[in-house]
């Protein structure tokens, strides 16, 4: 008997050790994009001051009232806004609020060299979503390398302007077109926040920003050189 209840004692001991291993941070999505885009639901839910550290944060998501694109990198939090139809601002600032946002806190990263037949996001979505099966859904990832051409966008909606589609959320919103940039990219990885974080037919939400800082917005399409990408995980 008493063996037995050794047994147990030690079992227990050994579930709350394991349980007390994992881990108890994610990715944390604030907001919904559907409660922007069809319900005008404007305002910012989350003060990105909230969050500030002085390293491991990332995250993305869109100002509030659409008035620009936030990225943070390993703490650091870069806003663009539109200048003009050709040209942009970034700043380095927290001082922002937005209406949806995802973000972690990531200290370490497992890297991997991306095939050279990744060329384009829907091919990356397939990717990540074969090569993750066993990483805990969402997460966060990050891909450094060359663009050979890409497209990002700065939301630029009118001040007073309401909105009840996403039509009428992307008015004002300014397409800029890149080639040959070295890049890095923040992004959102989900099979169960479609309309929520991602739009209704993907599974990824990315940001780009260029090795540069000086350009930054969500990523629409791209193409990336074959033989200089590199994809970050999170090493959980």
């Amino acid at each position: 008997m008493k063996t037995i209840l050794l047994g147990l004692a030690l079992a227990t001991v050994a579930q709350i050790t394991v349980k007390a291993q994992q881990p108890t941070e994610g990715v944390a999505v604030v907001g919904e994009m559907r409660k922007v885009m069809w319900e005008g639901e404007l305002d910012g839910v989350i003060n990105l001051d909230t969050i500030r550290t002085k390293e491991n944060v990332y995250g993305l998501g869109p100002v509030e009232f659409l008035t620009g694109e936030v990225v943070i990198i390993d703490g650091i939090s870069y806003v663009s806004t539109v200048t003009s139809d050709s040209t942009m601002k970034v700043d380095e600032s927290y001082s922002v609020k937005a209406p949806f946002f995802a973000y972690d806190h990531i200290e370490a990263w497992k890297d991997h060299t991306l095939p050279d037949s990744i060329r384009t996001i829907k091919q990356l979505e397939s990717y990540l979503d074969v090569v993750t099966r066993q990483l805990s859904r969402p997460f966060m990832f990050k891909i450094t390398g060359m663009a050979e051409t890409a497209t990002i966008h700065i939301v630029n909606l009118p001040a007073g302007s309401t909105v009840s589609s996403p039509s009428e959320a992307h008015q004002g919103q300014i397409d800029y077109e890149l080639v040959n940039e070295q890049m890095e990219i923040v992004g959102f990885f989900s099979k169960e926040h479609k309309t929520i974080f991602t739009h209704h037919d993907s599974y990824v939400h990315m940001h780009l920003i260029t090795k540069n800082r000086q350009k930054m917005g969500h990523l629409d399409d791209i193409l990336f050189k074959a033989g200089s990408l590199t994809l970050y995980l999170p090493l959980e």
